[in-house]
């Protein structure tokens, strides 16, 4: 829903221009808010009793005002709180709530300048973190873009005080539209001022003939001086086909054990010197202008855990709107029992439902069937089903859902969802 106060801007302009004696231009302000609160319902055990209830109350905020389309200031901010109504001790050692981005933007679209104060996402190159501080972003000219920026790391705001934590980088990148862009990057990050992880990393995204590309990502960890990650795909159009080979590589080695982070659930990882290698290729075909097939083949190997190999086929059928239905079937192989299963799942999405009384309906049925049984178990199974609709012209979205799960590992798991999302647009 979007409210327009042209007619009272108007009227306070011209009471400024009778009042000053010439004309007043006022800036749009441009104010976007969305709302969306989540209720869940589920059981758990907790403190050895069996059964109990949790249902956790979630309330995500987002606001973004100023000029928003235009050069100018605006703000953004997100975050999210959360009321336990059974007000138990499922929630005792969590957090009840967290600001996960709050910030003063300035941005010139025709220059590319673009300047954030504040709490933030850093994502360019091996950059990709939460910080408190400040990022600045620009053209130097027509074939270069740098980014800057520095501050405190929110990842370590309970460790320790955030004193002596930092967090600082950078990206370099060379681009010319007809063939791409290759671009350099660096970060520094230190927890109570020892380094806990310094990398450089390497990216690419290069337009070759026949309408091919090739992208990828290279992090080369400078503590240990080792390549931590190495990861690429092509894409290679071949009307009505999309073929795209990818193909990664991983040293846990270099990825978790350095600085302060070796203090992490992959340690042990790291210590044992594990590497994985991902080589998979996806086809899709259009056969249709309403039906797409897709075959999908990827395997992992790993130094010293097993390795294994999933390929499988998918139909998606595309309706009206937003509706589709699709099917995929597949087969994961490997050296466990609990890597070798065939795959079924049937997922689908209807929309303009409303003559039924709701909007749309989602839903999504994986079952998997072990060659061996897992704990007496040879199956396992999950089902998401869930209803919605709009009101008040898309302003409000009403959505209620359900999963159920169970598996060789866990007998059963039941929980529901009740969701409502407000948005208002101010121009």
């Amino acid at each position: 829903m979007k409210l327009r106060l042209s007619s009272s801007r108007a009227t306070v302009m011209a009471g400024l221009a009778l009042i000053v004696g010439m004309p007043v231009t006022l800036p749009a302000v441009e104010i976007h808010i969305q709302s969306d609160t989540r209720i869940y319902g589920m059981e758990r055990d907790i403190g050895g009793v069996e059964g109990q209830m949790v249902a956790p109350g979630y309330e995500y905020l987002r606001i973004d005002a100023g000029q928003l389309q235009e050069k100018g200031f605006s703000f953004h901010s997100y975050g999210w709180g959360r009321l336990d109504f059974a007000d138990n001790e499922f929630f005792e050692h969590r957090e009840d709530g967290e600001l996960l981005y709050g910030y003063l933007q300035y941005a010139d679209p025709e220059s590319g300048l673009d300047l954030r104060v504040g709490r933030q996402t850093v994502a360019g190159g091996v950059g990709n973190d939460a910080i408190d501080g400040l990022q600045l972003s620009g053209d130097l000219g027509p074939w270069l873009v740098a980014l800057v920026y520095g501050g405190q790391p929110v990842g370590f705001s309970s460790d320790n005080g955030r004193t002596d934590d930092l967090i600082y980088g950078g990206r370099l990148g060379i681009h010319q539209g007809r063939f791409g862009e290759l671009g350099v990057s660096y970060k520094n990050l230190e927890n109570n001022n020892v380094i806990a992880e310094e990398a450089l990393g390497l990216d690419l995204s290069l337009f070759l003939p026949a309408n091919i590309s090739l992208s990828g990502f290279s992090n080369r960890n400078l503590d240990s001086k080792g390549w931590a990650e190495h990861s690429y795909e092509l894409q290679i159009p071949l009307n009505p086909v999309l073929i795209r080979p990818y193909f990664g590589e991983y040293d846990y080695e270099h990825y978790f054990g350095t600085g302060v982070n070796t203090v992490n659930p992959f340690r042990v990882l790291a210590i044992n010197g594990e590497k994985l290698r991902v080589i998979g290729l996806d086809t899709t075909w259009k056969y249709s202008d309403a039906i797409d097939l897709a075959l999908k083949i990827k395997g992992n190997d790993y130094d010293r855990m097993n390795g294994s190999e999933y390929a499988s086929g998918l139909v998606t059928w595309h309706g009206a709107e937003l509706t589709q239905v699709g099917v995929e079937v597949g087969y994961m192989k490997g050296d466990l029992d609990k890597q070798k299963y065939l795959l079924t799942r049937l997922f689908g999405y209807l929309d303009g439902l409303e003559e039924y009384g709701i909007g749309f309906m989602s839903g999504d049925v994986v079952w998997a069937r072990y060659d061996q049984p897992i704990y007496g178990k040879d199956d396992s199974l999950f089902v998401s089903l869930g209803v919605g609709r709009d009101f008040l012209d898309e302003a409000v979205e009403v959505e209620l859902s359900a999963d159920y799960s169970r598996d060789p590992y866990f007998d059963a798991d039941l929980r529901g969802l009740f969701s409502v999302t407000y948005r208002y647009d101010h121009e």
